[in-house]
């Protein structure tokens, strides 16, 4: 199995009861993983000192339930990318991380082709995978359906300083 390596703002704590305790920079959050079927919190005391806890509704859907007072969006790195974090409808926080291993993957095809590369990118959401092939040097048209997620996506891409 490949690991993400260069999270250096980004960390899984702990996991429990179907749920995940993350540190995005200096804030953590709890967010639902139904995959997570194990009842017991190897730290407790870190649960305590979340900032914000995702909330799952019975009738679907859920909403943020804040413990502390959060900046309305904060960055992350990973290695030379720079993303936006916000804690958005449906437990997502614009960014998926452990994607990062598919972006080490691309960022190696593309350094080691001879040639231009071009990347479409579909359904590209915030633009995780737009900012990789970017920082290897590829040409990237990025689509999402979501005229909010390709804003997000060129802020991203502005953060990493990888606009053209």
């Amino acid at each position: 199995m490949d690991v993400a390596k260069k999270w250096s703002e980004y960390e899984i704590l702990d996991m429990a009861n179907g749920e995940k305790l993350e540190k995005w920079g200096d804030t953590i959050l709890i967010r639902p993983d139904p995959q997570i079927i194990w009842k017991d919190k190897l730290k407790p005391d870190l649960w305590k000192m979340a900032s914000a806890i995702y909330k799952r509704s019975k009738t679907g859907g859920g909403s943020w339930e804040y413990k502390k007072k959060l900046k309305s969006s904060w960055q992350v790195k990973y290695d030379n990318l720079t993303f936006n974090i916000k804690p958005m409808g449906f437990k997502h926080t614009g960014l998926f991380p452990e994607q990062a291993v598919n972006w080490e993957w691309m960022i190696d095809k593309i350094q080691k082709e001879k040639r231009e590369i071009k990347v479409l990118n579909l359904f590209a959401y915030t633009g995780g995978a737009t900012c990789a092939c970017l920082s290897a040097g590829a040409s990237v048209c990025h689509v999402d359906s979501s005229k909010g997620m390709t804003t997000w996506a060129k802020e991203n891409v502005v953060a990493s300083r990888f606009s053209r």
